[in-house]
């Protein structure tokens, strides 16, 4: 089963499916992102982020998702979009009963690189390296998409490390 990865944006939401292999080493299956329309107004907008996105989910059926939360934003406008747009996710995701995950852009960083404070070339070359792409994902969206499953995967091996061991 794969797990889906949401950054979330008015804009651009990036996605990504991942999931484990036989080997239980990490196989990429789908990643990408939704554009909505900018000239629409925002309740269009948000419907037809709700629609794609309801569209993966019936396509992938993912075990799981993790999405970003919103960290920091200086610009109160870019804060609300990307609030509305996470919103819409989480709706999507719970209408379909796919259990959610949040995770802050330092620990998506330290999960992925082990460094929390890693910049976006590192975390793009490391979902690369992780995902044996050949060629760094783009666009930033759909690679931050990418490496926000892959930190729900590596806490989902934690945790079941942990409880095995309990």
């Amino acid at each position: 089963m794969s797990t889906l990865g949401i950054d979330p944006g008015l804009g651009t939401t990036g996605y990504g499916f991942v999931q484990l292999d036989e080997n239980d080493d990490l196989q990429l299956i789908d990643y990408g992102v939704i554009l909505t329309p900018k000239k629409q107004p925002i309740g269009i907008r948000l419907q037809v982020l709700y629609e794609q996105l309801t569209e993966l989910l019936i396509l992938h059926s993912p075990a799981d998702a993790a999405v970003e939360k919103l960290f920091f934003s200086r610009n109160i406008t870019t804060a609300i979009n990307v609030g509305q747009a996470r919103g819409v996710a989480l709706l999507s995701l719970a209408e379909a009963n796919i259990p959610i995950v949040e995770f802050s852009p330092p620990e998506i960083k330290q999960a992925v690189t082990g460094y929390g404070g890693a910049t976006k070339r590192q975390i793009q070359l490391m979902v690369k390296s992780l995902l044996s792409m050949e060629e760094v994902p783009k666009p930033d969206d759909a690679a931050d998409a990418l490496a926000i499953a892959i930190c729900q995967i590596n806490r989902a091996r934690y945790d079941s490390l942990v409880t095995d061991s309990l």
